[in-house]
């Protein structure tokens, strides 16, 4: 039976829903509309209401490009609109005045969407609540209005909304049954992305307890010249002057269009000379950016300096993760040995060479481990090492190393449950961790296969709840050395430095 639920924050009342014990509040602005005179600006205060706010339907997502065919079935990119900086709670418990009773862990989740699409409409977290956790899913600015830069002093808007987000769940969480002092943020691919830079972020100090990365970590940022460069490409398409207030001026879907056309001239033709190496190895156009300000310095720089160092980390990674795109666009099966070798673009994806890997020795140490593998099967390890899994382990070790004595732990995942005919591919953890593999409900719905092992979503969702409200998922801390991970898959086990002889093969490569 569905009845009203009624919460009153610091801006005004909302009214949402009330099922099976489970209260929502949906579409809830943390930010004013980052339209109009606030475009292509940082996140401005929400406007207080008067009256009861609607709280039943899931808000406006930002204004986006339509996710790529490679980005598979995973995305609901929802209706965008102007109040696009919203929010989704999830809770057991909401008093509406605060009043002693905050004591549940809270959980907020960083979606993905390659810094360029995504909305809050993919995800439910209502069994989160089910199991005694607050659950909050956020919106963010992606593509140019969340990453523009121009050299003009301003960057990293997505990251500040995400802050701003953050700073509203610390106001305002109590209301809704939630401990601000025990907020866990979580996130995959560019959310967890995300997270490795907020975990270094002066801005972000104090705003989390704990962070759990899945498929990302802290290594994707663009150095500010090479995102001017992609913000006066964008100018120059736009046939406007290369400054924020004749950018802002252009209509959103002029703004759109152009950024799908440097998105494909990019893939077309991803020449470091043109692009430079982190866009041409990434091609991710819009990216956090070492502003010096906002992101002082690389991100894992700072971390292993100690930022972050009072932060609980989980961090992890799936065993095929990058194999996803390459098998979902049918580029896996076209890949040869010659081009493997090359340094020419296989059909938009970049080669190899492109990392900055030794190619021969390389490949041949890649054969040697998976002696079966066919040359797209052999790129996809590559790429699944570069994007996420070398970035993983060395955030561990940061972590691990900055943590002692400070109390906080580090611990390390690998995902290796197969789907059929597919893998452990990117993205495919998150209906388990989320615990909806019911087929009305869950992410990669058909991929998944007909019948997903219940008991591993159950273990890997017990295993985020636990580590939420206490800091401790359930299996060994990692340490240099020993490298403890715990492996899901039909049957968990904790395997010792599993992945000892990629962190060689990529030693000294960035």
């Amino acid at each position: 039976m569905t009845m009203d639920a009624v919460v009153t924050t610091l801006h005004g009342t909302l009214r949402g829903t009330k099922n099976d014990g489970i209260r929502s509040f949906l579409g809830i602005p943390f930010a004013a509309p980052p339209s109009g005179p606030n475009r292509l600006l940082p996140p401005r205060p929400v406007e207080p209401w008067t009256g009861v706010r609607d709280a039943t339907h899931y808000g406006a997502s930002p204004p986006q490009v339509a996710p790529p065919l490679s980005a598979g079935s995973a995305w609901d990119s929802g209706l965008t609109g102007d109040e696009c900086l919203n929010l989704n709670i999830w809770t057991p418990g909401a008093t509406g005045n605060g009043a002693g009773t905050a004591c549940l862990p809270v959980m907020v989740w960083i979606q993905g969407g390659a810094f360029e699409f995504g909305s809050t409409a993919s995800y439910n977290g209502r069994n989160f609540a089910r199991d005694g956790v607050v659950c909050v899913v956020i919106n963010w600015r992606v593509g140019a209005d969340g990453f523009l830069c121009l050299g003009d002093g301003h960057a990293n808007f997505g990251l500040l909304d995400q802050i701003a987000a953050l700073e509203w769940v610390r106001d305002n969480i109590a209301d809704f049954g939630g401990d601000p002092g025990n907020v866990t943020v979580f996130g995959e691919s560019a959310g967890a992305m995300s997270i490795g830079v907020l975990l270094s972020m002066p801005r972000a100090e104090g705003l989390f307890r704990r962070a759990i990365l899945q498929s990302g970590a802290a290594h994707h940022v663009l150095p500010a010249p090479a995102a001017e460069r992609i913000g006066r490409s964008l100018a120059v398409k736009l046939g406007v002057p290369q400054t924020r207030e004749a950018i802002a001026a252009v209509p959103v879907q002029r703004l759109l269009a152009a950024q799908a056309e440097l998105k494909a001239e990019l893939l077309a033709h991803p020449g470091p000379e043109h692009w430079g190496r982190d866009v041409a190895a990434s091609l991710m156009p819009w990216q956090p950016v070492i502003d010096g300000e906002v992101v002082p310095h690389r991100p894992m720089d700072r971390i292993g300096a100690g930022a972050g160092a009072h932060v609980d980390v989980i961090v992890g990674t799936n065993t095929e993760d990058w194999k996803l795109f390459l098998a979902i666009t049918g580029v896996l099966a076209r890949v040869t040995e010659e081009s493997l070798s090359g340094t020419d673009s296989i059909e938009g994806f970049p080669p190899p060479a492109a990392y900055g890997l030794p190619v021969q020795a390389a490949l041949d140490a890649y054969r040697a481990r998976y002696p079966g593998a066919g040359p797209g099967d052999l790129l996809a390890a590559v790429q699944t090492d570069w994007w996420v899994r070398i970035p993983a382990i060395r955030l561990a070790e940061a972590h691990a190393n900055a943590a002692l004595g400070n109390g906080a732990g580090t611990y390390m995942y690998e995902f290796a449950w197969a789907a059929p005919g597919l893998g452990a591919v990117h993205g495919l953890e998150v209906p388990f961790v989320f615990d909806t593999l019911d087929k009305n409900e869950r992410l990669f719905g058909p991929l998944l296969g007909e019948a997903p092992p219940q008991d591993l979503a159950d273990s890997m969702h017990a295993a985020w709840v636990s580590f939420a409200a206490t800091g401790d998922p359930g299996w060994p801390e990692y340490r240099p050395g020993r490298r403890a991970t715990m492996r899901f898959d039909v049957r968990r086990s904790v395997v010792n430095d599993p992945r000892a002889w990629e962190l060689a093969l990529w030693e000294g490569i960035r």
